[in-house]
């Protein structure tokens, strides 16, 4: 996702002009932050680790929401994960278009949004009261950074072998990373000099 910052708005701005637009937007106190497309692996991953979470919550009151969910932190901050879960009730506002209590959110990333992923939008996740649980994937080699909430702080885990699965204990399950990179093939990585999002 670049992060590029476009344009000064109000709140009742950002969602009147994101109800028209065609392309996705963030929106972090007054300015729009556009979103790239995301490349072909990119959108596996996410459909992987979507689909392998709705299996494993499937007895569970809870919802696995793919790309194009808005989630709230405050009331001048809107992003929008590539995965999140929401279990019991949704909290939700503004025509039901911002959710409030995610338990977990998931970004993949690419090369423009890493920093970010692991910066800023990651402090702004820590905003979200009811979220428990951030994973970070990487796009192009296997790993998986998750930050769990703790008795006042967040520990940080990263996962790097197949093998692995990860602990989400707040969803009492684990999601393998054989799952999350089913079907990538690393080897085929993108040419030197060429760029992907």
């Amino acid at each position: 996702m670049a992060v590029e910052r476009v344009r000064q708005m109000s709140v009742e701005e950002y969602f009147d002009f994101v109800g028209h637009s065609e392309e996705w937007y963030e929106y972090i106190d007054g300015e729009l932050c556009p979103m790239t497309t995301a490349t072909f692996r990119h959108n596996v991953i996410s459909n992987n680790i979507a689909f392998q979470l709705r299996i494993l919550l499937a007895d569970q009151n809870c919802q696995t929401l793919g790309m194009g969910q808005g989630i709230g932190i405050g009331e001048t901050r809107f992003l929008i994960p590539d995965v999140c879960v929401v279990c019991g009730d949704p909290l939700l506002e503004i025509d039901s278009r911002i959710l409030l209590n995610p338990i977990l959110v998931v970004e993949v990333t690419s090369p423009t949004s890493i920093d970010y992923d692991r910066g800023a939008k990651l402090e702004h996740y820590f905003d979200v009261p009811a979220l428990q649980t951030y994973l970070i994937v990487d796009q192009h080699r296997v790993l998986v950074e998750m930050y769990t909430r703790g008795d006042g702080d967040w520990q940080m885990q990263s996962y790097n072998d197949l093998v692995d699965e990860i602990p989400l204990d707040a969803l009492n399950c684990q999601l393998p990373l054989r799952e999350i990179y089913r079907g990538i093939d690393f080897k085929s990585e993108t040419p030197a000099g060429a760029t992907e999002e």
